[in-house]
């Protein structure tokens, strides 16, 4: 019981860590889409760090499918139509982090934590949307 609470906690105050770390070692904000995004135009000096920063996001992914399994069911292994779906709501996920200058990581983690006014209508927009969408494909549809 207590790790059920304790466990999120931590990694909460991880990702608040790092996140800091990377803000005070290298002036920058730690938002996923501009950190990746930025890998498809890079600049001289600045692809290293971003790198190191995608490739840990990816093996602290492959590290909990080797260490902890059972948090992916067998049942949610996506079928062709799933996938799919991951496919068209990643790039919906894109658009969105394209259209408000930023994603959930660099606004609602860094931004939110500077007190940037953009940073909390943004979040509060992808919260909002967020529990609507639930809602509709829970009770409406």
């Amino acid at each position: 019981m207590a790790s059920s609470f304790l466990l999120p906690l931590l990694g909460g105050a991880l990702i608040g860590l790092s996140a800091s770390l990377l803000l005070w070692a290298n002036g920058r904000v730690a938002g996923i889409s501009g950190v990746v995004g930025s890998l498809l135009a890079p600049v001289r000096g600045d692809v290293a760090w971003r790198v190191l920063f995608f490739l840990g996001l990816l093996s602290g992914g492959l590290l909990l499918v080797w260490l902890r399994p059972e948090t992916f069911p067998a049942s949610a292994s996506p079928s062709a139509r799933g996938t799919l779906v991951l496919v068209g709501a990643g790039l919906l996920v894109g658009l969105g982090s394209r259209l408000g200058n930023g994603c959930t990581s660099g606004h609602g983690v860094c931004g939110l934590s500077r007190g940037s006014q953009r940073s909390f209508w943004a979040t509060l927009t992808f919260m909002t949307t967020g529990a609507l969408t639930v809602f509709v494909v829970r009770h409406v549809l």
